[in-house]
């Protein structure tokens, strides 16, 4: 009679974790989860289309896959710049040129008349991407509450991916009438993006609201001394691998080899891939902080890496859509924790500074080599090879995990 209070307790607990605040985010914060969802949906437009849209220069499916890694590998080069114009200008204005510079590339994109001049365009608009996205994230972390930082980062994930949930379909339509048009329309998104914030977003500068002692920056080097630090850095470079490279320039490829079919079955792997995530999102921030992180990253890598291992396998579509829902629950399992593991390793007394910078680039990095890899895998051995060892670093991801001490400290009675 006396052990089911404890178990009642712990309990309680996480069902305390799980239960939804209700108080308000802030005017700016809806700002700009407005603009990740256009950016998102714009995104997505172009995603189920790029790979397809590069074959029609007569190249083969590592020339398309470099179409999607080059964007990565400009985000890499550019990351430092970003970092340093945001210092000078402050995140508002990098935001909106950064959506600006996009939106002019992906138009070009549009009007390519070879595979090098859209390798060219596709490149510059890697530039701007990482401009607003540095700037995005700096200012979530500014505008957020402190009590609603995990809310406010689950919310702005859930935009992203509510927009990708419409984004691949709408764009799978859109190529019905020429694969062109959908770059079109994701340069229009992100223009309307860049008037909702340059309108809509407080013009404040960091730091004018009396703010101005800067926390001390994190040595790197003691960073990298923690086992959570350098188990997440892997986990961001096989989640780049898998989920911003292969899934983009792969899945459309294997898509149009495995079932004959056009951009529209591609949108729908990308669709089903951000429900799932979605789904998941709803719970998995909660259940890392009641949970632990450790065992969030585990389940979450292990489940993403077998069922991205599956993709190559399946000979129909219900089974090829059926794997990538279930890929994007495993992504959508461990997201908040790698996220919150990191956050664990800062602390709140001092800035991330080049701890963050280089969790962020790791990711970038593993969306390079990935998909070069994949498309060499996939043009050599077949598919089943390219989504096998995709799956595979996502597994020995998980095992890292295994030997990480976990980084949540328990709540106070």
């Amino acid at each position: 009679m006396t052990a089911p209070p404890r178990g009642s307790g712990a309990t309680a607990r996480i069902l305390a974790r799980l239960r939804p605040r209700r108080d308000k985010l802030p005017r700016d914060i809806k700002v700009m989860l407005a603009a990740a969802f256009l950016i998102a949906l714009g995104f997505g437009l172009v995603a189920p289309v790029l790979p397809q849209f590069a074959t029609t220069f007569g190249v083969g499916n590592t020339e398309a896959a470099v179409i999607v890694a080059i964007f990565a590998f400009m985000r890499l080069v550019f990351a430092p710049a970003g970092g340093t114009l945001i210092g000078r200008l402050g995140e508002r204005p990098v935001y909106v040129a950064g959506l600006l510079i996009v939106a002019a590339s992906t138009a070009a994109c549009a009007f390519a008349a070879d595979y090098w001049q859209l390798l060219l365009f596709r490149g510059l608009g890697g530039a701007g991407s990482v401009m607003f996205t540095v700037a995005s994230m700096a200012l979530v972390v500014r505008l957020a509450p402190p009590e609603s930082r995990g809310r406010v980062s689950g919310a702005y994930a859930s935009a992203f991916l509510v927009g990708n949930v419409c984004g691949p379909i709408v764009g799978g339509l859109l190529a019905g009438y020429g694969l062109r048009i959908p770059f079109l329309a994701y340069a229009a998104a992100l223009v309307v993006a860049a008037v909702v914030v340059q309108t809509q977003l407080s013009h404040e500068r960091r730091g004018s609201a009396g703010r101005q002692q800067q926390a001390p920056d994190m040595p790197f080097a003691e960073a990298l001394g923690m086992g959570a630090y350098r188990s997440a850095l892997f986990s961001s470079f096989a989640n780049g691998w898998a989920t911003f490279g292969v899934r983009m320039a792969t899945v459309p490829l294997f898509a149009a080899v495995a079932f004959g079919s056009g951009p529209e079955a591609a949108g729908l792997a990308l669709a089903v891939f951000a429900a799932g995530n979605a789904a998941a999102l709803t719970f998995s921030g909660r259940l890392a902080d009641s949970l632990g992180r450790r065992p969030m990253m585990v389940y979450g890598l292990v489940v993403a890496g077998l069922a991205t291992a599956g993709i190559g396998f399946t000979q129909d579509l219900p089974w090829f859509l059926a794997a990538s829902a279930l890929a994007g629950v495993g992504s959508g399992l461990f997201g908040p924790a790698q996220q919150a593991a990191v956050a664990d390793v800062v602390g709140n007394a001092r800035s991330g500074g080049k701890v963050l910078a280089v969790y962020q680039m790791t990711s970038d990095v593993g969306a390079i080599v990935g998909p070069v890899l994949a498309g060499v895998l996939a043009d050599r051995l077949g598919f089943g090879w390219a989504f096998g060892v995709t799956g595979g670093i996502m597994l020995v991801a998980a095992c890292g995990w295994l030997a990480t001490r976990e980084t949540l400290r328990p709540a106070r009675a």
